[in-house]
């Protein structure tokens, strides 16, 4: 039965890796998009390359969930719970796409993780062990707190760049503004590669040592190669729905309030993956930083009751995958 989990696992990990380029390519081409810095075919096109890139470029976060992230139980009960905790973050993907609503799979997951292994502990299995302080302080506080510095930092950084651009035309600022949103757009998808890319080898290469197929302690090369390729494919053939939200339906955004939110949080993302080896949501931080650059202007342009919408998702998405993972585990346990 253990390979059986396996390469349902596999298969599904490969589906979440589609799905979430799928779901967040519009994070790294909406703001170019929307100030026309890019067409459409252009910018999607970026996006799908640089991910690939991205993801390609590092591990130490997928190593990081595996060697002390998530305690996972060995054998079939472990398979079960990343089988569980796939199926829940994949239908909260495609259900917060359908309604055009920005969300993070990185919640989606960690939420149907913990309610799998709640699960496993309610039928007397194995419990995840030492998941704990680590959970919490390494990659839950890094999720909630990244919003709020995404837009302080954004709203701030409107300051110095409007000062800096001033004595500029306007025809002149707005050219610049968008070559620079060009640049800044690439290098938005190559943080989300960093980024979320990982997520997808983690649950991989933690399926593949709960089977006692891997130690965990370096990437399988097909497993680094098929999840970039994966996301990649995801980014190049992803919906508009969520990139119409963040580009027309939260602020009224110019091409340098586009450049400086894109600046922001690919800055954030990069530090994130990189010097401190801590997970942050490209959702997360590319939809705080719109708002919060947006909002630094002189007439009121924050859409709020679109905002609100879309925090009440993001308080939501740990609590709802992690009911729906431990349904779903419940489910598999004659199974297992």
């Amino acid at each position: 039965m253990e390979p059986f989990l396996l390469g349902v696992v596999i298969v599904l990990a490969g589906g979440f890796a589609f799905l979430n380029g799928f779901h967040d390519v519009s994070n790294s081409v909406a703001t170019a998009v929307r100030t026309r810095a890019l067409t459409p075919t252009i910018a999607v096109l970026l996006a799908a390359v640089f991910n690939l890139v991205g993801a390609l470029l590092s591990t130490s976060l997928a190593l990081f969930f595996t060697d002390a992230g998530i305690g996972l139980p060995a054998g079939s009960t472990g398979l079960g719970i990343l089988l569980a905790a796939l199926l829940a973050a994949c239908l909260w993907g495609l259900l917060t796409w359908w309604r055009g609503k920005p969300s993070s799979s990185t919640h989606a997951l960690l939420g149907g993780i913990i309610g799998a292994g709640g699960a496993s502990q309610l039928t007397s299995g194995p419990a995840m062990s030492g998941a704990g302080q680590t959970l919490l302080l390494q990659i839950v506080l890094p999720l909630l707190l990244s919003p709020v510095l995404a837009y302080a930092l954004a709203y701030a950084a409107v300051f110095p760049a409007t000062w800096l651009l001033r004595h500029g035309s306007p025809s002149a600022v707005n050219r610049g503004n968008r070559m620079a949103q060009s640049v800044l757009a690439g290098a938005f998808a190559l943080g989300h590669g960093l980024q979320d890319g990982q997520r997808t080898m983690a649950v991989i290469l933690l399926a593949l040592v709960g089977a006692g197929y891997a130690s965990g302690s370096d990437m399988p090369v097909w497993v680094q190669v098929s999840a970039a390729v994966l996301l990649a494919a995801g980014s190049l053939l992803g919906g508009w729905r969520i990139t119409h939200t963040l580009g027309n339906r939260l602020v009224h955004i110019d091409p340098l309030r586009g450049m400086t939110a894109q600046g922001v949080s690919s800055a954030m993302l990069f530090i994130g993956a990189i010097s401190l080896h801590m997970p942050l949501s490209s959702t997360h931080t590319m939809t705080s930083a719109i708002v919060g650059a947006g909002a630094n202007q002189r007439f009121a342009s924050v859409q709020r009751p679109h905002v609100v919408r879309i925090l009440l998702i993001w308080l939501g998405t740990a609590p709802a995958t992690a009911v729906v993972g431990g349904v779903f585990f419940l489910a598999l346990t004659p199974l297992l």
